[in-house]
């Protein structure tokens, strides 16, 4: 693999960031099991024993939304309907990409007829608009009085394989495909056009953007091969695309574990095969590699979602006996833990945002969550310290999987359909309630048309088997207060 650099960027320094201690492995949920009709545990029974062996603190109800957080008319959040097609089609996931400080974002996306800018990006692209969709960037700006979305296009139509990434100064990152590798450039608006200019080539097989770097300058890309994955900084560097370092085994995912960009997580597979482990990489030392996660010899151990104010760590990991979503804190003696409520039948369950902000509460933080079923995507909203998953609709063209939150927990959800192309519906965090004494209240419903269960405790259905599992490894994540 070669790179070549055909603009110089701008150097961006590398702030040595926070760091911690690992996790502590397993949990007293690790070997959760169903009842014999595969159904979950009963409510009411685990809300009792979780009640007299699990006690956690008492959920405070979520704060008003800021006066000063813009609050833009909600539309009627109504869940998706199956029979009627989406008003403009856009990528899989990772479709619409946020910075860090939630400033901008960015996605692919296709001019049609009936949308605003459909003819700007048409006479851009020279393709009409009635014609076979074309692809072009477009990005949006969040932290204004009012989203509005800004059309990229050059002059001829992206390939919709093609992958974007906003920065914070408002610029944005694309990566092609070409025969003999992949091409990087910036794109920005100026005045009536899109201006671009060109970082340079990777030649490698397979290119893919990590999420956003916490410093809003650097980007950064992983190449995969047979028996090792290289690390490059495609953006923000001296000279264009450069390799940073070759990983061993096969890395994927990629989540930044504090604020100043420099410890990066990957998952990682032996290059020989074996379980994938999620590890540390410290960008300020060289790009040195150290093990994150070992809950079980031989578990799948991804890290999902990490905040870095708190700690709060998303974790999946097979260790349980299948695929479980689980939650740790970076630095804390507790295990990893898997509730129940976020084992729903049927669906996929993802999470994609967690409320900042919350320096020693990592338990206090609100998780939003993508819920996929057969009927289609709506949004969940859980707290480790309430053990409860609310099911909530989302707003018709929301862009699926995507949305951020504000200090004081309000979740903001970007949505694009036939009435707007661009628009922000805020939704605040539901409180949660602790159960009274007595039998179970009944779970409230999914959104309509949904299958779920509603809010769910999270107790254990059995319990776990006695085991002694394998403990974290000791990445160089000191110096962040441990967590009781």
């Amino acid at each position: 693999m070669t790179a070549c650099a055909i603009e110089d960027g701008t150097a961006a320094a590398v702030e040595a960031g926070e760091t911690a201690e690992t996790v502590e492995p397993g949990s007293d949920e690790t070997n959760d099991e169903t009842t014999g009709n595969g159904e979950p545990p009963d409510p009411a029974t685990d809300t009792a024993r979780d009640a007299a062996t699990d006690p956690t603190p008492e959920a405070e109800a979520a704060d008003p939304p800021d006066p000063q957080v813009p609050q833009i008319p909600l539309v009627p959040l109504v869940p998706p309907v199956p029979e009627q097609p989406p008003a403009e089609t856009v990528l899989p996931t990772p479709a619409f990409t946020i910075t860090a400080n939630g400033a901008y974002a960015a996605r692919l996306t296709t001019a049609r007829v009936g949308t605003t800018g459909a003819g700007e990006a048409s006479a851009h692209t020279g393709v009409s608009a009635s014609a076979d969709p074309a692809w072009f960037p477009e990005r949006w700006t969040l932290d204004g009085p009012e989203p509005y979305a800004v059309p990229l296009p050059l002059n001829q139509p992206e390939d919709a394989a093609s992958q974007v990434l906003p920065l914070a100064d408002g610029r944005v990152l694309i990566r092609r495909r070409v025969a003999d590798g992949h091409t990087l450039s910036l794109l920005y608006p100026t005045g009536p056009g899109t201006g671009e200019l060109l970082l340079g080539a990777v030649e490698c097989e397979e290119l893919t953007l990590l999420p956003p770097s916490p410093d809003g300058v650097s980007a950064y890309a992983l190449s995969t091969g047979e028996y090792s994955t290289g690390l490059w900084l495609v953006a923000g560097g001296p000279a264009g695309p450069e390799l940073v370092v070759e990983l061993p085994g096969r890395c994927s995912g990629g989540a930044w574990l504090d604020r100043a960009g420099r410890l990066l997580a990957l998952d990682r597979e032996p290059a020989g095969g074996g379980p994938v482990k999620a590890v540390a990489v410290d960008l300020g030392r060289g790009a040195e590699m150290t093990p994150l996660l070992q809950i079980a010899p031989e578990s799948d151990d991804r890290l999902l979602l990490a905040d870095p104010d708190s700690g709060l760590l998303l974790i999946r990991s097979d260790a349980p006996g299948h695929d479980r979503l689980g939650w740790g804190v970076l630095g804390s003696c507790l295990p990893v833990r898997f509730p129940e409520c976020l084992r729903l039948p049927d669906v996929a369950v993802t999470p994609f945002a967690v409320q900042p902000g919350q320096m020693l509460m990592p338990e206090s933080c609100a998780v939003a969550l993508r819920i996929d079923g057969a009927t289609g995507s709506w949004l969940g909203v859980w707290r480790p310290a309430g053990r409860r998953l609310h099911q909530l609709p989302v707003p018709g063209g929301w862009l699926a999987g995507s949305g951020v939150w504000s200090r004081e927990g309000v979740l903001a959800l970007p949505y694009a359909n036939g009435e707007t192309d661009c628009a922000v519906a805020f939704l605040t965090a539901p409180a949660d309630v602790d159960p009274v004494p007595g039998p179970a209240p009944a779970p409230a419903p999914a959104p309509a048309g949904h299958p779920g269960s509603g809010m769910q405790p999270s107790g254990a259905g059995v319990p776990p088997s006695v085991c002694r599992p394998v403990p974290l490894g000791q990445a160089p994540l000191v110096g962040r207060s441990t967590s009781s």
